[in-house]
């Protein structure tokens, strides 16, 4: 038997009652989450809100024109882009939330009050919640971040993943550039630094620990060897070549370039979860502050965030996680009710979310409600339905109120991290879930 082999039983003997503080990186076997930051403020009325022009006012939509708002399921959306495909493949596992009130148009507060529930710096993303409830810090990455918001307010590291490559160098640091022909160390070299690292952990596991903080170092050390090993899994079943998705770019006229990674992000999540590296992420692609060409803009935008979303879902079915998957799209808010001079649209504070899993009952439905002009209606939190400006049981739906639902369906609502950015002055709770 290999002395490598030897010490891993002794480290695992070693750690017999002895209490670990946290769990490790492939203990996780509960729900992963993805969420899709659509950058720039996308236009639900040409997705997901879809609105015809009403008589007498500017036109809302140039599709609207020549074509009427269509149904997959129980969900309407706009004829535009991509939509069609998206919405009739994935409409069963969609809960649409129409009429969000991001209470601003400008972005940063728009991004902050959207992806954390509150209009003010200081609360973290969904993502950085989940990821410190259901992992901990010292996982490989267990929250990885394409870009976008991803504040964590100190619960949890994320991990911003933008080359393969250097990832594959990292997770085999005796190789210079991931290259297995470009060794910095023989094999017998590294193998000796192994052994000794290992001997030592075994040594310090065998130790008493005097104080909590010398238990938990001395456990995150430990740690170390099997974050190490998932680490080069992962690296391991990253495609190379061909089968790596790559960014698709368009050029639009003024030499404008638009781009779009999204499939490579949801690929590097998807094997992210498969080999127990990480359990959330954020998935993220720009672009989407049309002020100039919106529906030529636009319609390119949003068909690349569809298939990007939908491979996502693909991929994840390769690799038999989809029915542990939560996927939630979102924007900084949405778009003027009307086109510019430029034939653009302006910002907007009414926007839109996306739920997605599969096999839920609170599927195939929207909640939440616009005017024909895209203002938002109140809405009864309990009934889920519109109530008149007079009712005092109808409120907007606001950002606080989707992260509220989504904690406590998720189950965080509880977690050390929720406890310490509570929405305790939030007042409704709304019944999105059921």
């Amino acid at each position: 038997m290999k002395r490598r082999s030897i010490l891993k039983g002794v480290l695992a003997g070693a750690f017999v009652g002895f209490r670990l503080p946290l769990a490790l990186a492939g203990d996780h076997h509960g729900k992963f989450f993805v969420f899709v930051h659509a950058d720039g403020g996308w236009d639900p009325t040409s997705f997901c809100d879809p609105k015809p022009n009403t008589p007498g006012e500017p036109i809302i939509n140039h599709w609207a024109e020549t074509d009427e708002p269509r149904t997959a399921g129980n969900i309407p959306y706009a004829p535009f882009a991509e939509n069609e495909p998206f919405f009739e493949n994935h409409h069963d596992k969609m809960l649409v939330i129409n009429g969000v009130d991001a209470q601003t148009n400008a972005h940063t507060a728009g991004i902050v009050h959207n992806w954390s529930g509150r209009i003010e710096d200081g609360y973290p993303s969904l993502t950085a919640l989940l990821a410190a409830h259901h992992a901990p810090e010292h996982m490989p990455m267990s929250y990885l971040s394409f870009g976008g918001f991803s504040r964590t307010a100190g619960l949890v590291r994320f991990t911003r993943l933008d080359s393969p490559d250097r990832l594959r160098g990292l997770a085999r640091p005796y190789l210079a550039h991931g290259d297995p022909a470009n060794r910095l160390f023989d094999e017998d070299v590294w193998a000796d630094i192994e052994f000794h690292r290992e001997e030592t952990a075994a040594r310090l596991a065998g130790q008493r620990s005097v104080v909590p903080m010398q238990e938990y170092q001395t456990a995150l050390h430990a740690s170390g060897f099997k974050n190490a090993e998932s680490l080069e899994a992962y690296a391991d079943a990253i495609p190379q070549g061909d089968e790596l998705e790559q960014p698709v770019e368009a050029e639009v006229a003024g030499g404008e370039i638009y781009r779009s990674e999204l499939r490579q992000q949801a690929q590097l999540a998807v094997l992210a979860f498969k080999t127990g590296v990480a359990v959330s992420a954020d998935l993220y692609m720009g672009g989407f502050d049309t002020h100039d060409n919106h529906d030529r803009d636009h319609e390119w935008l949003l068909s690349r965030l569809t298939d990007g979303v939908s491979y996502l879902w693909e991929y994840a079915e390769k690799h038999e996680i989809a029915d542990d998957l939560v996927v939630l799209m979102g924007s900084d808010f949405g778009r003027t009710n009307r086109y510019n001079s430029q034939e653009g649209k302006d910002h907007w504070p009414y926007g839109s979310f996306i739920v997605m899993e599969k096999n839920q009952t609170w599927t195939n439905r929207v909640v939440g409600e616009t005017d024909e002009l895209h203002f938002a209606h109140n809405i009864d939190p309990a009934t889920l339905e519109r109530t008149s400006d007079s009712d005092p049981n109808g409120t907007h739906i606001y950002p606080k109120h989707v992260h509220k639902a989504l904690r406590r369906y998720l189950g965080i609502e509880n977690s050390t991290g929720a406890r310490q950015f509570p929405f305790d002055d939030t007042g409704e709770d709304f019944a999105f879930f059921g």
